[in-house]
């Protein structure tokens, strides 16, 4: 509960005074340091458990991956990635080669990628090729996220209108953001404008935010799209929690979808602009915005 409410603190207290651990309190922490970009921590805590003499597992290796990821430990994690081999008489799955790929693509070497897919044991999968997309587009090779998206198509026809064709989102699906405080979490999901996110689009032009329209997808003017953007449901939970709470005290923000790319790059010059950190939940991890930062250092 508490790695989920970005409180490692709270968590590691909890855990240090545990009478009795067992293999799941080990891989929650690791996990826990992991998802909230202390992946050093994570490291540090494996190392811990491999000197109290317990045996590492398949699902132990996934949390040691996602800690190397977390803290571009692009070295490292090779090497536990050949102990879980050579050491543990492990064999790597699926997730095992996926989280390999996190922490090559986390830490910017996305043509390593494309050379270690070459070399999988297994003809590569829609994961695979969706995974190297995904870090091919963050870290903006267009050409290399095209050809990955390609060969994910050519193995899962299914896979190829999500993103590409602009047309809204199920009723079901609708973005929804919930902003905790004062026992009640109101939800988000009128596109009403506070004046509170005009003065922030106002204050964040000043600062060089540049909205970036590729995250709407309706065919309307450049215009509109700029001002749709500011209807996205993060935004107004923000605007909201700005007047109704006190000054510089947190926010924290839950999301039932993956924040875009224009929202993440509004929110960290919205934290620096106001003081505050903003720690916001979506459905992949969660972030942590602060003095112009996030925690996920742009990869999620």
């Amino acid at each position: 509960m508490y790695g989920k409410c970005a409180s490692m603190t709270d968590a590691r207290r909890v855990f240090d005074h545990m009478p009795d651990r067992n293999m799941d309190s080990w891989h929650l922490m690791i996990n826990g340091y992991a998802n909230n970009n202390l992946g050093d921590e994570g490291l540090q805590l494996f190392e811990q458990m491999r000197q109290l003499g317990l045996k590492a597992t398949e699902v132990t290796f996934l949390a040691v991956l996602s800690a190397c990821a977390s803290a571009d430990a692009v070295e490292e994690g090779f090497l536990h990635f050949e102990s879980m081999k050579n050491e543990y008489g492990i064999n790597p799955q699926m997730q095992h080669y996926l989280g390999v790929i996190d922490v090559l693509g986390k830490s910017g070497f996305v043509n390593e990628i494309e050379e270690y897919i070459e070399k999988l044991p297994f003809a590569p999968t829609v994961e695979i090729w969706d995974a190297l997309r995904n870090y091919a587009r963050i870290h903006g090779d267009i050409d290399l996220e095209d050809c990955a998206e390609e060969l994910k198509v050519a193995l899962d026809p299914s896979k190829s209108v999500a993103s590409k064709i602009p047309t809204p989102l199920p009723k079901k699906y609708s973005a929804i953001s919930m902003l905790e405080g004062k026992s009640r979490i109101p939800e988000f999901r009128n596109p009403t404008l506070y004046r509170d996110d005009e003065k922030l689009k106002a204050m964040s032009k000043a600062v060089s935010y540049v909205p970036d329209t590729r995250y709407v997808l309706h065919d309307i003017d450049q215009e509109a799209k700029e001002q749709a953007l500011l209807y996205h449901s993060e935004r107004l939970a923000i605007a909201y929690g700005l007047i109704s709470t006190p000054a510089r005290t947190p926010l924290r923000i839950i999301k039932n979808l993956r924040v875009c790319g224009d929202c993440h790059n509004a929110m960290k010059i919205m934290s620096r602009i106001v003081g505050r950190e903003l720690i916001v939940r979506d459905n992949k991890r969660f972030h942590h915005f602060k003095d112009g930062s996030c925690s996920c250092g742009d990869y999620w």
